[in-house]
């Protein structure tokens, strides 16, 4: 026979813990339950120690605390949702960006919505129904702001990256020093003794692509006795082959290196060079650029200008973060790295 005092211990066995609360996070720091709350918000720097950020953050952890963000975002009247809007979905160079991005968004309780705008000049449609309605701001990767128009004209902060600074229409800009990553493909060549250039252009009408094309050809002026001849071709392997390959075969002198603009335009030059009965690097050598996953797959491993893509990501989102909160974003340009591998070598 089971007793009445089994029947409520057992009925109180089965009833679920109460949630613990701010306070009781506050009670196990040490703190004020002002402090938890700056804390988890993100908020807490230049107000309270990080030993005591450390301390609060360990106390949530542990009771298994999570702030009620319906009900805090209801009062201050955000979303707290940012969309990342990006020229396309398949290249890794946007995903790494998606998951820096994504990364710094989560450390301070916010979302990322990944939204893609072909090519990046296309005008963008507004994602939602109202984007101001749905977002607290907008982070747009390799783009043109005029791509922009309708998402902007919702009256979001806008962060830029990988973009022209100049452009006035953005609260904030995220770059990369993509001239210098050209500069030293170009004096990694000209050491090497190159002086026949052809430059594999991207078809894509964009900033960043500019600057490459800009800087290809200051770098070559530099030695007087270096010609370039610039073919531009769509940003896939079988197009970049077929433009190489006219390239290699037209008229005048064999160009003995191949400048592409992007690790997937090199992929393709490289199977130009070998369907012309051609090696790499004996007789063209090909960079790249971005430093793809691709760039170590192909054969021989492609010399290439490294991006810290998901630092660009984690930097924009910061960047967003700071605008909202009224401060003034990090600035200065990230840096970028010249990987030697083994597509070039010696004229």
């Amino acid at each position: 026979m089971t007793s009445r005092d089994d029947t409520h211990d057992a009925a109180s066995a089965g009833t679920p813990p109460t949630p613990p609360t701010s306070r009781d996070v506050a009670r196990a720091a040490g703190v004020s339950q002002a402090t938890v709350s700056l804390v988890l918000a993100g908020k807490w720097r230049g107000r309270v120690s990080e030993r005591t950020a450390n301390l609060v953050r360990g106390a949530a952890r542990e009771l298994g605390y999570r702030p009620n963000l319906a009900a805090r975002n209801l009062r201050l009247g955000r979303t707290r949702t940012a969309l990342l809007v990006v020229p396309a979905l398949t290249n890794e160079f946007f995903a790494r960006v998606y998951a820096g991005a994504a990364r710094t968004a989560a450390e301070h309780d916010f979302g990322v919505v990944l939204y893609p705008s072909p090519e990046g000049t296309e005008p963008a449609r507004d994602p939602f129904a109202s984007a101001q309605a749905a977002l607290d701001g907008v982070i747009a990767s390799s783009m043109a702001t005029e791509a922009l128009g309708a998402i902007r004209g919702a009256g979001l902060p806008l962060v830029m990256l990988d973009s022209d600074p100049e452009d006035s229409g953005a609260a904030a800009h995220v770059n990369l020093d993509i001239a210098d990553g050209m500069r030293l493909v170009t004096e990694h060549l000209l050491a090497l003794g190159h002086r026949r250039f052809v430059h594999l252009a991207s078809a894509v009408d964009s900033w960043t692509f500019d600057v490459r094309a800009a800087a290809l050809h200051d770098s070559l002026r530099r030695a007087p006795d270096a010609v370039v001849r610039t073919v531009r071709a769509p940003l896939d392997v079988h197009g970049a082959r077929q433009a190489a390959e006219l390239a290699l075969t037209g008229p005048g002198p064999r160009p003995t290196a191949l400048v592409c603009d992007d690790d997937i335009l090199a992929a393709g030059a490289c199977k130009a060079v070998r369907r012309l009965g051609l090696r790499v690097p004996e007789d063209v050598s090909v960079t790249g650029f971005d430093d793809l996953a691709l760039a170590t797959a192909v054969e021989p491993e492609l010399t290439t200008v490294r991006l810290p893509a998901e630092q660009v990501g984690e930097r924009g989102m910061a960047a967003l973060l700071a605008v909202l909160d009224g401060r003034r974003p990090e600035g200065g340009d990230l840096p970028v790295e010249l990987m030697v591998r083994g597509s070039t070598a010696p004229v």
